[in-house]
């Protein structure tokens, strides 16, 4: 199917998307495992999780994990599944302690868009497995 291939400017809106989301995260990750208390001093209390190193170590592997999945090719569309999942979590915390909604409960929405924005973009088998353009869902 022909519309399932990117042109090489959707490739490129795709890599700039996808490695905007994967600079965060790598950040965030990093931020966690290599400096945990800085980590610790900018988390909002009340979130309910133990503000201890830790707990950031393992929240830092566990986002590190799935966005190096997503940098490999091969495996990408599972870490955008994973970390899906990670971002999940974080919306739920939000919600559930009453963050404001656009800048806070919904960030991990806006970041989960643009990851698989981005990867819809350059990614033919994510353009099958969800295809927005026209025609291609015959």
């Amino acid at each position: 199917m022909a519309d399932a291939v990117p042109s090489k400017g959707q490739t490129i809106a795709g890599r700039i998307l996808g490695g905007l989301v994967i600079l965060f995260l790598l950040f965030d990750a990093g931020l966690k495992l290599i400096a945990p208390q800085i980590a610790i001093m900018h988390s909002p209390s009340g979130l309910g999780w133990p503000l201890d190193g830790p707990t950031m170590y393992l929240l830092g592997l566990l986002l590190l994990i799935p966005t190096l999945l997503h940098i490999w090719r091969p495996t990408a569309v599972l870490g955008a599944i994973l970390i899906t999942g990670y971002l999940g979590g974080a919306i739920a915390t939000h919600v559930r302690i009453g963050s404001p909604l656009f800048s806070h409960s919904l960030f991990g929405v806006y970041l989960g868009l643009m990851l698989w924005g981005g990867l819809w973009l350059r990614d033919p088998r994510v353009r099958a497995l969800i295809p927005f353009a026209k025609g291609a869902a015959a």
